[in-house]
């Protein structure tokens, strides 16, 4: 149950900071503070003040005074030295759950040079901060990691931008909640047992002219994706000796490349499901699945993915490799 004051307080909190991949520091959203050595600056400030009233020194008022006025100036540049700001986000690239996750952020600045911005997440230590200058009409970058220990698609923290220029007195600072959202891809396991797959290819010696007996097999040709190049294969083939001139053509020790038919033949298409991985506990059968579709698409063999009701055609490349990552992060299990 939430109280009525949480409510609130929750309201003019999301007032302040909305979601937002891009944020300005103004002056509704920034805050400033005595730091530890404010405090004890404040403190050496009662000190000398009283010890000037006890003994009725002239110069120890001016000393105090002087110094309180150091100070207040000091207040004063450090809140200037947020205000204005500007912060975007980059979308960020997926990861494995349990690997970093690596935030860019980009700082804008239209006015006077910024120095010694931090940036962290707000439960880490001081000491993880990362610290940019800002020269005057200008732009730095920011790097931080985040980890998710479980996969699926999270909200990002949000980020603690602070400062403590010029002279360590006070520390302002602002909270910024990012909209975007991190897909984090199931961990593949380890040494993961060859795929479990339905097949689809040509008998055996039905593939390429001159490639052996492995089915789906061509040289390569000019426009192909380097994705498709099974670069160990070609290693072999080079490392063998080349038949007489004229026999494989003019192309050199570049006709030894050798690519992965894509769907046009169907050569090599698997269906990778689910189900083959039935009897295992439910995350590493998900995590089989995951090295299973890394290990197609680094071999370059066109592959389909089985989830329950799900069913993504067999491709290959970035998108399809994206499209079946997700789909394994998000999935969840049938308890019925």
């Amino acid at each position: 149950m939430r109280w009525p004051w949480q409510q609130r307080w929750e309201k003019w909190w999301q007032g302040r900071h909305p979601a937002s991949d891009t944020t300005a520091l103004t002056q509704r959203n920034l805050y400033i503070l005595p730091s530890r050595p404010g405090a004890a600056f404040v403190a050496t400030l009662l000190v000398l003040l009283l010890a000037s009233i006890n003994d009725q020194l002239s110069l120890g008022y001016l000393l105090t005074f002087v110094l309180a006025g150091a100070g207040m100036a000091s207040m004063n540049a450090t809140h200037a030295n947020l205000r204005g700001l500007k912060l975007d986000l980059k979308t960020p690239p997926a990861t494995f759950a349990g690997q970093p996750l690596a935030l860019d952020i980009r700082l804008h600045n239209t006015g006077a040079a910024r120095f010694g911005v931090g940036l962290r997440l707000p439960d880490t230590q001081a000491t993880d901060t990362a610290h940019a200058d800002v020269p005057a009409q200008g732009h730095a970058q920011l790097h931080l990691q985040v980890t998710f220990a479980s996969r699926g698609r999270h909200a990002l923290p949000r980020l603690r931008v602070e400062s403590h220029f010029p002279f360590g007195l006070f520390v302002t600072w602002s909270y910024w909640r990012p909209a975007a959202q991190a897909w984090v891809y199931p961990t593949p396991e380890l040494d993961a047992p060859p795929a479990a797959a339905v097949e689809e290819g040509l008998p055996q010696g039905q593939g390429q002219p001159g490639l052996g007996d492995d089915p789906g097999l061509r040289p390569y040709r000019h426009g192909d994706s380097p994705r498709q190049i099974l670069w160990k294969k070609s290693a072999l083939a080079l490392a063998q000796p080349q038949p007489p001139s004229g026999s494989m053509g003019s192309g050199g020790g570049g006709a030894a490349l050798l690519v992965r038919e894509r769907l046009g033949s169907r050569a090599s298409e698997q269906w990778l499901d689910l189900a083959a991985t039935r009897g295992l506990p439910f995350e590493l059968r998900v995590s089989r699945l995951t090295a299973w579709v890394q290990r197609a698409e680094e071999e370059g063999l066109p592959y389909g993915l089985k989830l329950r009701d799900i069913a993504i055609e067999p491709d290959l490349g970035p998108d399809h490799f994206r499209a079946c990552m997700e789909a394994l992060a998000v999935i969840q299990e049938d308890r019925r």
